[in-house]
């Protein structure tokens, strides 16, 4: 049972060490990221899911730290830190990917995102092939015409994002309030399949919700924007994406059902597929992530695969 508990605080990220770069060409908006684990790692960007935040990386500090690995973490615009921009597209994913890798000095680096931060990523992959390395896409939201199953909260607030901004931004302030005061299962809930409170040590449950917190603390624009981008036309030139593409993807997934990225890995020939057999949406982040920080190989740009069970 979840307990109302006193509304939590917006704690500071681990290191404490938010950055802030200018996005050109977007009348000095700000995006606001933060570093986890090997400070001269070899270097990966983490795009956070909807709604999300830079803080969702801190799940990965210690295996970063352990196994060389740089994360950058940036929050998209309109979440956590990053100013608003309420006009930009799905393929401004690119410059959001290249402002952060202009401003910490990094040619190339992998990129990993999250639910949610797929359709960025892919359009970052598209739009800067010669500075991707792999594109790792966990448990991540496909095209709408491969999505057809989508689950009926988020096509209910896809809808509302698309009719009704206000009113969806007035949902999310609402449930980021609740979440202050419940305990962290609330968030949880909304990314596992069976008993919250047993799906993630308490460590990994807190993350999860100051990542919630943080994403819609000072404005909602960010999520508003992707509800209704998300469920359009994603409007990626998926035939420029020349860096190999795998998959990660629990076979239990609630929040995005694993038959739609069958579909859709099937039609990119830079794709492969690994299924994590019993995962639902927040045990495939959590399972996912560390393999893809221990595998240092630089995989080939073409197709070698087509799937593998974990």
């Amino acid at each position: 049972m979840m307990t109302q508990t006193a509304p939590a605080p917006d704690r500071p990220s681990t290191r404490d060490d938010v950055q802030f770069a200018t996005v050109e060409e977007t009348g000095d908006r700000r995006l606001a990221y933060a570093e986890y684990g090997a400070e001269n790692g070899s270097p990966m960007v983490f795009l956070h899911g909807t709604p999300g935040s830079r803080r969702l990386a801190e799940l990965f500090e210690s295996t970063a730290r352990d196994t060389d690995v740089r994360i950058l973490a940036p929050d998209r615009p309109g979440y956590g830190r990053s100013d608003p921009w309420s006009d930009r597209s799905i393929r401004d994913g690119g410059r959001v990917v290249r402002t952060v890798l202009d401003h910490a000095g990094i040619d190339t680096a992998r990129l990993v995102a999250f639910s949610g931060g797929a359709p960025y990523a892919f359009a970052a992959a598209a739009a800067l092939p010669s500075r991707i390395d792999r594109l790792d896409v966990v448990a991540g939201a496909t095209p709408p015409e491969y999505a057809r199953e989508r689950p009926t909260t988020q096509r209910v607030l896809n809808w509302i994002g698309s009719t009704a901004p206000s009113v969806l931004a007035a949902l999310f302030r609402a449930q980021r309030w609740v979440a202050q005061r419940r305990d962290p299962s609330f968030v949880v809930a909304q990314y596992t399949t069976g008993d919250p409170t047993d799906a993630v040590s308490d460590h990994a449950a807190e993350i999860v919700r100051a990542d919630f917190l943080e994403a819609l603390a000072r404005n909602r624009s960010g999520a508003v924007t992707e509800f209704r981008q998300i469920a359009a036309d994603w409007n990626v030139d998926f035939e420029a994406i020349d860096a190999a593409v795998r998959f990660w993807h629990g076979g239990d997934d609630a929040n995005v059902p694993i038959a739609a990225v069958r579909r859709f890995e099937a039609e990119l020939p830079t794709a492969r597929l690994a299924v994590l057999d019993g995962a639902d949406h927040l045990q495939t982040l959590l399972r996912s992530v560390p393999e893809i920080l221990n595998d240092s190989s630089s995989p080939a740009r073409r197709k070698t695969a087509t799937e593998t069970g974990i």
